[in-house]
């Protein structure tokens, strides 16, 4: 079409890459200090622009007056924080400002006149993933660490952000780097003398390391402790499941009355147990009836038990059969009868038997959190974990050993992905290495 100039998208992103980016790193609202964080090529030059030619030394604060086009802007703390010692490995700076709305408007006003412009969501963590600051995982980490609102959240980012789960993922990239140079031997130097032994190790390692995937494919912790655990409340009518929780919530979320049936629909609140979020459900008394409405209510409330990572079963009487084999089973009620055997007694009338109900559901959550070693946090990394599975297990029954070198290939450029580093290259070391081809 005369007159307009369509511009690739992939060169349009590779044109800004160059380009000195701003933004608010502090929230919106009323406070005393806001933060103006900006990086790039040429942040030097914007910076000095504002400060009048005054820049602190190198990552050390110092109070400038700030000024663009004679005006006085305002008195900021300013740190200079050059490249590739900075988060995005590129010169950057900080601008500590008065947090009044007109101040962050007029400065980011005036960095835009210098030159830079306003940062994409994301990007200034993007960059540093460019410039090898960070992996994809540890870019993940940083994300999910904003987004934390309870301890095990913030601890599980943490971890994450400080290359936990990078390093076993490099770990078994390294392994494969291994089998394929030895695969690759196998296929490249069939004449050479080489051990059957060494046949032999490729398969026992290749298991070895199948088996490693799939527990790590099996472990739902980092998953369940990055959305938060489901505690599903759960029972017959009238046994004081809305009850228990007003009683956790501390305010009354659900209706409760005599009568049976009260609760129909599904009741969910957000709490935090012991540095653990917890999504509690409140569901519909379980039990025959042909009201529509009520039915509605049990048909959900059973599909919230089926999914739920923990269920609370709040028993009526004996013999009545748990709706889970893991559910924490509790005889409520225990001021008015016994509760039934096998059950936890506690009354949530009185209060009496709450201390060790809230022990053992502390127990139960621990169990499901804790344990040893990085586990994977979010569905991509379950979706590449399975792709390299899914790769191994082509190496294991490949009936030619080019089939099972191109198979360990793809299980390590799947692993790559995780971490946005894939170097097939590094291979030739470990050939070289290992094998003394040449020789």
């Amino acid at each position: 079409m005369e007159g307009v100039h369509m511009v690739d998208a992939t060169e349009s992103r590779a044109g800004r890459k160059g380009e000195v980016i701003f933004a608010l790193a502090t929230g919106a609202g009323r406070a005393a200090i806001a933060i103006m964080r900006a990086s790039g090529p040429g942040a030097q030059e914007v910076l000095s622009a504002l400060c009048d030619g005054r820049v602190p030394p190198p990552r050390h604060a110092g109070l400038r007056a700030l000024h663009h086009e004679g005006e006085h802007l305002d008195d900021a703390m300013v740190l200079w924080l050059p490249g590739p010692r900075s988060y995005t490995g590129e010169d950057g700076f900080e601008l500590h400002l008065h947090a009044g709305p007109a101040v962050i408007d007029r400065v980011a006003m005036a960095l835009t006149s210098l030159g830079a412009r306003p940062a994409e969501a994301g990007e200034f963590t993007r960059r540093a993933v460019q410039a090898g600051r960070l992996d994809l995982l540890q870019a993940e980490a940083i994300a999910d660490l904003v987004e934390a609102e309870s301890d095990s959240q913030r601890q599980q980012a943490l971890a994450q952000a400080d290359g936990a789960l990078s390093r076993v993922y490099e770990g078994w990239s390294e392994s494969l780097k291994t089998l394929l140079a030895h695969q690759e031997a196998l296929i490249d130097f069939p004449d050479e003398d080489l051990p059957d032994e060494v046949e032999q190790a490729l398969t026992r390692r290749l298991d070895m390391l199948r088996d490693a995937l799939q527990a790590h494919l099996s472990d739902r912790r980092g998953e369940i402790v990055r959305r938060g655990l489901t505690v599903v409340i759960a029972g017959a009518p009238n046994v004081g499941k809305s009850s228990l929780l007003n009683h956790l919530a501390g305010y009354d979320a659900a209706i409760v009355t005599h009568r049976a049936g009260t609760t129909r629909d599904v009741i969910a609140i957000d709490w935090l147990f012991q540095g653990v979020r917890l999504r509690l459900v409140d569901t519909a008394g379980l039990r025959e009836t042909e009201d529509e409405i009520e039915a509605e209510g049990i048909r959900r409330a059973l599909f919230h038990v089926e999914h739920a990572d923990l269920v609370v079963h709040v028993m009526a009487g004996e013999g009545e059969p748990p709706l889970r084999a893991d559910a924490l089973l509790i005889g409520n009620k225990i001021d008015v009868s016994p509760p039934p055997e096998g059950t936890l007694g506690l009354s949530v009338h009185t209060g009496e038997g709450m201390s060790a109900f809230e022990a053992a559901l502390a127990g139960r959550i621990e169990a499901l959190v804790s344990g040893a070693g990085a586990p994977l946090t979010r569905a991509r990394h379950r979706a590449g974990i399975e792709e390299a599975l899914h790769h191994l297990d082509q190496a294991r029954t490949a009936p030619w050993p080019e089939v099972r070198g191109e198979a360990l290939r793809l299980a390590m450029r799947a692993l790559g992905r995780l971490t946005g580093q894939v170097d097939v290259e590094s291979l030739l070391d470990v050939i070289f290495g290992q094998f003394c081809i040449g020789k």
